[in-house]
């Protein structure tokens, strides 16, 4: 017999979104000078933090994050991930094209670029710990 879940509101949006590179500075450079995020909070080999928006990217060196915290006052659990990740950044059709003309410049692959069934557009690269990079119109999911 299952026991009845009080009821709670459905999460509307993430505050965070985590990536994990075992070479965390590389990585950590390429969101800085390649995407622009601004870096927030870190710890030497074990995370930097990135402004996104109104949440924050993480990036975690995941030999390091799968340690419990050893301070008392932040009693993070330990996690991780091993292999590449994903993470689409929300970009219009006009921003799609001067991100292609960035990604271009900077000398980085893109792996793909294509328009979707429901006409909504992608492109997709890799950062440097291959976690894939994707942006995409914002109505990507409304168009369905």
């Amino acid at each position: 017999m299952t026991v009845p879940l009080p009821p709670a509101p459905p999460p509307t949006r993430a505050l965070e979104v985590a990536l994990y590179a075992v070479n965390l500075e590389e990585c950590a450079r390429f969101y800085e000078e390649i995407i622009g995020l601004e870096r927030g909070p870190e710890v030497a080999d074990r995370h930097v933090f990135f402004r996104l928006g109104d949440g924050m990217l993480l990036l975690f060196n995941p030999d390091n994050s799968e340690r419990p915290s050893s301070n008392p006052a932040l009693p993070v659990p330990p996690h991780g991930a091993r292999g590449p990740g994903h993470l689409c950044f929300s970009a219009d059709r006009a921003s799609l094209a001067a991100w292609e003309a960035r990604i271009d410049a900077a000398g980085i692959e893109i792996e793909v670029a294509f328009d979707w069934p429901n006409g909504a557009r992608s492109l997709y690269i890799r950062d440097p710990a291959g976690n894939s990079i994707e942006f995409a119109e914002p109505d990507l999911w409304a168009r369905n």
